[in-house]
């Protein structure tokens, strides 16, 4: 794990010779609740005699496949109605990893993309090189901003979750959609074995799995024997169970990572526990678990919410069974999960192309374009009107409409600076404890190498 530390190291100190005079960077605290309010100072700049028209654009994204031609298709609207002859370009430039690892290799160079795809804890490891546009001033300009009526029509939650107390209230990044990380299960299976809803507890999920080994799904295709999990050692689905164990990962208090919490330890023993009764196994390859549920031959899986046009695909194509989602087993009365997405945020370069692309992030949150997307893409909308609007999606979709009603069941991981890295040394404890390891040792030197990692960053500016 220090090696860790040391490739961050290295990576800030990169960063640090393409981008000159970053300040310190206080503790984190806890996320702000209230939209940051520009200063008169702020306001008075503005954006005045900034002229955005025909600017030409580019937006690094990771989306593949239907979601792909979604995007392109407004991009394509884009582009063929604002009147100020921008023109945008969406290029597919991996995975948010392959995005993250691209843009540190680029940030103060006149490379970088127009915009870009960024969970919030890598905009803020962008932001310790000064690399990001603060939206603020943008949001809040009288011309081209967002009036207080717009900025009312977002989700309080999600509107907030791009504002950095980390970075003196800095707006990062604007949301145009969120998930959250749920349980994927067999209707009808569970029905063959007699049950009428979803495990709410490990135990109930503990027998529901192993119940699924010896009885396989009638169903089924292929010939491949059945299994109650398959688990990715993915930090989001830790984070989620750790949640509904009833801990939590951070604390915005003292901003410092919480592994050692009793509950995450909790929750991978649990994990183990189905493992070591023979009923669940590791997710062999990208998108396997969607695969196996699809052909019948998997009860359970944990993923995110953006996942579920993948799973219909899966099972229209395999067994064409029933299936729903559920929030994850919990050890506390409420159902709670872990609520995430990635934003988008402008990367410094000009006045010009800087106001051209807000221009279009505008036009990608519209309540219209927002409709367009929530329809194409399965994640959820960030405006409230466009939600109001869902109704009829609601009733073809039945699994979005149980998805969306989880919604204020959430909570969120830190966004913190180089959280990236750290969730890869989770990831690798993850799959120690699952192995065999103690759990409560494992996660206490992760918690140790995690503080002083994140320790370590924020001295180095």
């Amino acid at each position: 794990m220090k090696a860790y530390r040391l490739a961050w190291v290295f990576v800030l100190f990169c960063l640090l010779m393409f981008v000159a005079g970053c300040t310190a960077v206080p503790t984190p605290t806890m996320p702000a609740e209230d939209v940051n309010v520009l200063t008169d100072q702020e306001t008075e700049a503005g954006w005045a005699g900034v002229d955005p028209s025909g600017q030409s654009l580019t937006f690094w994204h990771q989306h593949r496949g239907d979601r792909a031609e979604a995007l392109d298709a407004l991009v394509a609207e884009f582009n063929a109605t604002n009147e100020y002859g921008i023109t945008m370009e969406a290029l597919h430039q991996g995975d948010y990893g392959q995005i993250f690892s691209k843009m540190l290799t680029l940030l103060g160079t006149p490379d970088v993309p127009s915009l870009v795809i960024a969970y919030q804890y890598q905009a803020a490891s962008y932001q310790l090189a000064d690399g990001l546009v603060d939206l603020n001033s943008l949001v809040n300009d009288p011309v081209w901003g967002l009036s207080a009526e717009e900025q009312a029509d977002f989700f309080p939650g999600f509107y907030a979750s791009d504002v950095f107390p980390t970075f003196d209230g800095a707006r990062l990044g604007f949301p145009p959609n969120r998930s959250i990380e749920v349980m994927y299960y067999n209707i009808d299976w569970l029905a063959e074995l007699g049950y009428e809803s979803p495990p709410t507890t490990p135990e109930e999920f503990l027998e529901m799995a192993c119940r699924a080994v010896d009885e396989p799904f009638s169903g089924a295709v292929g010939d491949e024997s059945s299994l109650g999990l398959q688990w990715g050692h993915s930090p989001a689905s830790l984070a989620a169970l750790t949640f509904s164990f009833g801990g939590d990962i951070f604390d915005y208090e003292t901003g410092q990572f919480t592994y050692d919490d009793p509950a995450a330890a909790s929750a991978l023993e649990f994990i183990r526990s189905v493992y070591d009764a023979g009923c669940a196994g590791d997710v062999i390859e990208r998108g396997g678990h969607y695969a196996a549920f699809g052909r019948g031959k998997l009860l359970f899986f944990f993923s995110t919410t953006s996942g579920m046009p993948f799973a219909a695909s899966n099972v229209d194509g395999g067994a064409g069974f029933n299936w729903g989602i559920a929030a994850p087993p919990r050890r506390i009365d409420e159902p709670v999960t872990n609520l995430y997405g990635a934003s988008i945020s402008i990367p410094r370069s000009t006045p010009e192309q800087e106001l051209a692309t807000w221009i279009f992030v505008k036009y990608f949150t519209s309540p219209e374009a927002q409709a367009q997307w929530a329809r194409a893409s399965n994640y959820f909308p960030v405006r409230q009107s466009v939600a109001a609007g869902l109704d009829d999606y609601f009733k073809e979709n039945p699994n979005f409409e149980t998805a969306f009603s989880l919604l204020p069941y959430g909570k969120a991981e830190p966004s913190v600076p180089g959280f990236e890295f750290v969730r890869d040394m989770v990831k690798e404890a993850m799959v120690t404890i699952v192995d065999g390891a103690d759990a409560a040792a494992t996660l206490a030197e992760l918690n140790a190498d995690a503080n002083a990692f994140l320790t370590e960053q924020l001295e180095e500016q």
